[in-house]
Formats: structure tokens, sequence, C-alpha cells
């Protein structure tokens, strides 16, 4: 188990909403520089959200005001809200640490959490 660990992922219906949850662990300082990426089986993996320097924040076009990421910093803790899921969002979500100092200069990235969403 690395430094990063996702939670809060599982089996909804579409129309309804999930918290993802990703742990910084260790040597992580803070989380000002964190994103949320996801795969899809047979796809590749996508940026799907992103935060730098703790106000800057990124969405990608189909997140259509449907997610929201945010972080905790007391806790060392990145948050990814889902609302209104679709089918089309099932996928393992993952959480990335770009290099920084925070990371001491290493590049992260957490095992995933599952979201399925059925219709």
């Amino acid at each position: 188990q690395g430094p990063l660990v996702e939670s809060g992922g599982g089996l909804v219906q579409a129309g309804e909403s999930l918290r993802l949850s990703c742990e910084a662990r260790g040597t992580i300082t803070s989380v000002d520089d964190i994103d949320w990426y996801r795969q899809a089986p047979g796809k590749q993996r996508e940026m799907v959200a992103g935060i730098r320097s703790g106000v800057k924040i990124n969405y990608a076009d189909f997140v259509e005001g449907r997610f929201t990421i945010s972080r905790d910093n007391a806790k060392r803790t990145a948050y990814l809200q889902l609302n209104s899921l679709k089918p089309d969002d099932t996928a393992v979500y993952y959480c990335h640490m770009p290099p920084s100092i925070a990371t001491m200069g290493m590049d992260y990235w957490g095992l995933g959490t599952q979201v399925t969403v059925s219709s």
C-alpha cells in the first residue's frame, strides 16, 4: 500500500451520489496539489478534476458541473463529490499527486476505488 489511499466507491443507481476520499499518509505534508483520474474498462485513464496550489481547480468537460473536488489539509485528505451519476461514470477512480515539495519530489498514485453506476 502506497501513501495515497482511496475510499468511498460503491454500487449506486443512476442519479445517485457518492463521496470519494483520498487520504495522504506517510511523509506527504499537504494535499494542495492533487488530482482525481478514472479508468473505465477498455479505456485509457482520464483526468476528472485537479487542484493546484490549493486554489486553482480544473474539471474535465464531461463533469458538466456534477462533481466537486475539495481538500482538507488538516486531515491530509482530498475528496471528490460525485452527484447525478450516470452509467458512463462507471470506472475505477484514482487519486494522484504530482511531484512537489509536499511529496518530496515523488509522483504518487493510489490503488483506486471502484464506482459502478447501474441504469
